[in-house]
């Protein structure tokens, strides 16, 4: 087992540069750039859930995504939806990545949805012009970028709310630029325990995926799950771009606390989170987009902003508001 770990671990250089060689230089245009060690991360807003008392303004993001992307060394700008798309292209300029976080809008009309799709084309345009820029998505956020991918809603209803569950990993996940830098007792961990929080309805099976050419040619499946019915993708990377997506909340076993099903806060589920949150980051620092001057820079951050305690039942114990 261990000389042929060693094997594998040999062939990585090569594997790199055959990558390289057949992706084009998207995704290995950063390698040999200077890293930025202050990166900006744009979280995306999204309007606030009709059930939330404690809502003020008109959208919200949740705290546990600001804290999840601190906690790795990033920065984080709030993106507020409503704005124009000259504001959000000024915006994109300035930061060196993007989270689409979870939630529970309509991924097709809402102003979420809208915002997500300018900065959606920005960073294909970016990416293809050699300006490394990275896109994570969490749940709604994975659900969000398989419509913008297949250009429709290839969704489907599963059984998957609030359950935790194990990844079944593909073969193609060991040598992922995601995967690759897990700790292999982690691995084992995510593989062997129900520690990937789930609180989604909707999901993208296999079968969608598999009879989608578009999505086909543009992901590259890292693991799966099931509900005991239908086979959905759990994480999946873009072929050619820096994009990530998972289905599952990695930043909630560390930073949100309400007790129901599927909250997991064992010392693997904590680690997945820092490791996922630690690539993400590791990619913004490809970036060197900056903002034109420190006074946009401090304005832009999201420290101006004071979180708001919801209560210890509710979905997000703390959350950002904006107007």
């Amino acid at each position: 087992m261990w000389l042929r770990m060693c094997r594998e671990a040999a062939a990585l250089p090569l594997l790199v540069v055959v990558v390289c060689l057949w992706c084009g230089s998207n995704v290995c245009a950063a390698q040999g750039s200077r890293l930025n060690d202050r990166p900006i991360i744009g979280v995306l807003a999204q309007e606030n859930l009709p059930e939330d008392i404690f809502a003020q303004g008109s959208s919200y993001i949740a705290a546990s995504y600001v804290k999840y992307l601190e906690g790795s060394g990033a920065r984080v700008a709030p993106i507020r939806i409503n704005l124009t798309e000259a504001e959000y292209t000024k915006l994109f300029q300035s930061i060196n990545g993007l989270l689409l976080p979870g939630g529970d809008v309509d991924i097709e009309t809402s102003e979420y949805s809208r915002a997500a799709k300018i900065l959606y084309k920005l960073a294909l345009k970016a990416n293809n012009d050699q300006d490394y820029f990275p896109i994570w998505g969490t749940c709604q956020g994975f659900q969000q970028l398989s419509v913008f991918t297949a250009n429709k809603n290839l969704l489907t209803l599963t059984d998957t709310k609030s359950v935790a569950l194990p990844l079944n990993f593909t073969r193609e996940a060991r040598s992922s630029r995601l995967f690759r830098g897990f700790p292999k007792d982690l691995l084992q961990a995510l593989a062997e325990e129900n520690i990937t929080s789930n609180f989604h309805s909707w999901s993208l099976s296999m079968q969608n995926f598999s009879q989608n050419s578009k999505l086909k040619k543009f992901y590259q499946i890292l693991s799966t799950n099931t509900d005991g019915k239908t086979e959905f993708i759990s994480s999946m990377e873009a072929y050619r771009y820096p994009f990530y997506a998972v289905q599952y909340h990695p930043e909630k076993s560390p930073f949100e606390w309400l007790d129901k099903p599927g909250m997991v806060h064992t010392t693997s589920a904590t680690k997945a989170s820092f490791y996922t949150a630690s690539f993400f980051v590791s990619e913004a620092m490809k970036n060197n987009h900056h903002f034109p001057s420190v006074e946009e820079e401090e304005k832009a951050l999201i420290y101006k902003y004071i979180p708001v305690f919801t209560s210890m039942d509710f979905y997000f114990i703390q959350n950002y508001y904006f107007d």
